[in-house]
């Protein structure tokens, strides 16, 4: 590390104060962004999507089991497109999205208790995901959407047409083709007394920052998140780091 500006501890406390400032101002805006993004309008789910998971097919009126809320982790992961260019294998879910799913496994039951469940779903087939949940010891429901649009409707999945093109719809706008068939995103649903489901919420990109606490510890050090160019390219699945 580069040097670093070293003070006595009344100096420490009285800079740590000021930023204390800022942060305070932060946590009150974030506060107000939540209550406003809780106020965003709703639309109703009128498609009837079928999921399959462990027990068999599935409605997603089903992935609810039982609670009000839903939240869904779009996990990057097709076998049938798999290669060089891709961050997943023919058996191995994205690296990234491993990370991100590393960080929710253990807060489920957490979730549970507040009427949210929390559910992975990819488009690759169930055996697919079983065998991969069990390798990096996950315990959440995870769900293959293979032959539905879900992936498609939610955008993070796109067609061998939209791949060609100049430009593909994601995280509300249109970029540059990313040159593969997946891309992260979360998406939120509720289900009402009535039975019927609302798509209230979904985030994409750096929208998903704020669900992955590692990345939130490594910027409280020094060093921060540290990737500088090479980016999150120093991820590894957490059973593919050296001893």
């Amino acid at each position: 590390m580069a040097m670093h500006k070293v003070v006595r501890h009344d100096a420490w406390v009285e800079a740590r104060k000021k930023h204390l400032v800022k942060e305070k101002e932060f946590t009150r805006l974030r506060d107000q962004l939540s209550r406003e993004r809780r106020e965003l309008p709703w639309e109703l789910v009128e498609k009837d999507y079928v999921f399959e998971g462990e027990r068999g097919k599935q409605s997603l009126s089903d992935l609810f089991e039982g609670r009000g809320q839903l939240v869904i982790y779009h996990a990057m992961f097709n076998p049938e497109t798999a290669g060089p260019s891709t961050s997943w294998t023919k058996d191995a879910a994205c690296f990234a999205c491993s990370f991100w799913m590393d960080n929710f496994n253990g807060i489920t039951v957490h979730l549970n208790h507040r009427d949210i469940t929390m559910a992975a779903v990819s488009r690759a087939p169930v055996a697919a995901l079983v065998a991969y949940k069990k390798r990096m010891g996950w315990s959440f429901p995870w769900y293959s959407s293979a032959g539905s649009d879900f992936n498609f409707d939610y955008r993070v999945s796109f067609t061998e047409a939209e791949l060609q093109a100049d430009k593909v719809d994601y995280n509300y706008r249109l970029d540059p083709s990313p040159g593969r068939s997946e891309m992260p995103g979360i998406s939120v649903f509720l289900k009402d007394d009535d039975g019927r489901i609302f798509h209230t919420y979904s985030t994409y990109a750096r929208g998903l920052d704020m669900l992955n606490v590692a990345y939130h510890y490594m910027d409280l050090v020094p060093k921060g998140r540290d990737e500088a160019e090479i980016g999150p390219m120093w991820l590894r699945r957490h059973d593919e780091y050296p001893e």
